[in-house]
């Protein structure tokens, strides 16, 4: 059984008397330790499906099994404890606590999670090693990121999320950020999931769900995925 199965996933927002379905019968699986890239345009549903995959939001109908337990019948309490414990998010805007250093701020994730890794060296693993006790304001775009990553990281999650990861940085940071999140996917088998409307990134995933106007386009699996070194910017 796949790791990750969603089935016929319908969401429906009431805007007043608008309604909305920003997805729309969405079905696709993911491996364990597979690298996916959902690709598509602004407002093709992208991120409702990371918020739902993520427990921040819930379907209006559907099945969501993440490692064999059905999200979807979930209660905010029990949410909350998914979002905790078996998810790491990675955003655009990095998200860090522009008052705490590197080091403090991937040490925040060891106090909310069952069996954190090592703060320090999950820093040094991205390539922080000497930048552990510098603020946000203090890093670059790119090393804020990889801030960002190891946080996610050092929570030790079943699934990473990443929202358009390299959306604020120039291409040569960028790509980067997308080099460490396909490099760690491959050593640690986290099951990683990269949101984005950049089709280029799509050459490095293990496998590209293809989303436009709330359903699934298409599902590209590539047996042999390309490494960063080797697409164009």
């Amino acid at each position: 059984m796949a790791f990750i199965e969603v089935k016929d996933l319908t969401k429906i927002y009431q805007m007043g008397e608008v309604t909305i379905k920003a997805l729309d019968n969405v079905s696709f699986s993911i491996d364990e330790g597979e690298l996916v890239v959902v690709l598509g345009p602004s407002g093709a549903g992208k991120t409702t499906i990371l918020n739902i995959l993520g427990g921040m939001d819930s379907p209006t109908s559907g099945e969501i099994i993440v490692d064999g337990t059905d999200i979807s019948k979930f209660n905010r309490k029990e949410l909350t404890k998914y979002r905790r414990f078996d998810i790491g998010f990675v955003f655009q805007f990095y998200n860090l606590v522009g008052n705490l250093t590197a080091l403090e701020n991937v040490s925040l994730a060891n106090q909310i999670c069952k069996n954190p890794k090592d703060s320090k060296e999950t820093l040094a693993s991205v390539g922080l090693k000497d930048r552990m006790d510098h603020f946000p304001a203090q890093l670059s775009g790119g090393e804020q990121q990889r801030v960002s990553i190891a946080r996610a990281l050092a929570k030790n999650p079943k699934l990473l999320l990443c929202d358009e990861p390299t959306g604020a940085l120039d291409s040569k940071t960028g790509k980067m950020i997308i080099k460490l999140l396909q490099d760690t996917c491959h050593k640690t088998k986290t099951t990683t999931i990269i949101i984005t409307h950049n089709a280029v990134i799509a050459q490095i995933a293990d496998k590209v769900i293809r989303v436009k106007n709330g359903t699934i386009e298409d599902i590209i699996i590539h047996k042999k995925p390309k490494s960063v070194e080797e697409i164009d910017w």
